[in-house]
């Protein structure tokens, strides 16, 4: 009987391995759950608490997202630290700095401000990634999807996201280098999901009377505008979708901010006079990877969440026509 019981062993385990895959197969596919997420992102009510895990450090956040009057209202609150809080009213965000007494005011582009790096539905016709459904299990107590997103090669990173079932809003995220080591997680401890979120909740923690109030337009101006700046050696499927100036009433300079993307990675690049300063090199901001380099007696930097190698490439061979 024992020797019985080991011999149905391996036959059970590729029995339940063809079941999970068969499921899989059934649910619709890994560009179905991709456009549904981008949806949900936009237009899910929830509130919960999010573990944000970053090149080996943690941190707690209180999320609370909420449509009120076909305007997305979010707020976000750090449960360490400086207590930094984030709120959010449609394109305009107010970085509260209690520790400073001040609140910045900046434009988003009506991006989510917890998942503004996510990939976007229109990522799934780009053909330098693989998507797949990879497993099923369970994220925050909700029975959840893998969607992995995989780079053809080095020049970008990949995604896993869990999904959840029902609404397909993501409930763990992870930015995941060439090597398969996790850069950026970010993972719901506890979640409410589509309830009525209380008026209160998006409201900032504290009297904001006596802050001061900076807004970003008061120092910078910026204008759409052709440049006859362009890269020599972008990787393949990286096309250019913006180029602005942007003016400083500060210094009286202008920098020119290229943005390029390959529908899921973007790389920006400011180029403006070096000012007789000559800073070229590494820099390592959060999960973005930054490479200065001087050409032609500008400074050209290149930064996002791509590998270093891809900064260094863009910024390197950056020309004037």
């Amino acid at each position: 009987m024992r020797k019985f019981r080991r011999s149905l062993a391996p036959a059970a385990v590729i029995l339940f391995v063809m079941w999970s895959m068969s499921g899989l197969a059934q649910q619709s596919s890994p560009e179905d759950w991709l456009e549904r997420m981008a949806a949900a992102v936009v237009s899910t009510d929830y509130e919960g608490t999010v573990i944000r895990r970053q090149r080996g450090e943690s941190e707690a956040l209180k999320v609370a997202h909420k449509i009120v009057d076909g305007v997305v209202n979010e707020r976000l609150v750090s449960q360490e630290g400086d207590g930094l809080e984030i709120i959010r009213i449609g394109d305009e965000v107010h970085c509260i700095l209690p520790d400073q007494k001040s609140v910045l005011v900046e434009t988003w582009n009506n991006q989510s401000t917890l998942f503004s790096a996510l990939p976007r539905s229109e990522a799934s016709r780009t053909p330098q990634y693989d998507l797949s459904l990879q497993r099923e299990g369970r994220i925050a107590g909700r029975p959840a999807i893998m969607l992995a997103i995989r780079p053809h090669d080095q020049y970008r990173f990949g995604h896993r996201i869990w999904l959840d079932k029902e609404t397909a809003f993501p409930l763990q995220t992870s930015l995941v280098d060439p090597n398969g080591e996790v850069i950026e997680e970010l993972k719901f401890a506890e979640i409410s999901i589509g309830e009525n979120i209380a008026a209160a909740a998006l409201d900032p923690s504290m009297a904001l009377d006596s802050f001061t109030w900076y807004r970003e337009s008061d120092r910078y101006q910026t204008v759409d505008v052709d440049t006859d700046w362009n890269c020599d050696d972008l990787p393949a499927g990286f096309r250019a979708i913006s180029m602005k100036t942007e003016f400083s009433s500060d210094t009286e300079s202008s920098t020119t901010h290229i943005v390029y993307s390959d529908g899921i990675a973007s790389i920006s690049v400011f180029i403006a006079d070096t000012g007789g300063e000559e800073k070229e090199g590494w820099a390592l901001v959060g999960t973005s990877n930054s490479f200065t380099a001087e050409i032609e007696g500008y400074r050209v930097t290149a930064v996002g969440e791509v590998p270093g190698v891809t900064v260094q490439r863009i910024a390197s061979s950056m020309r004037r026509r």
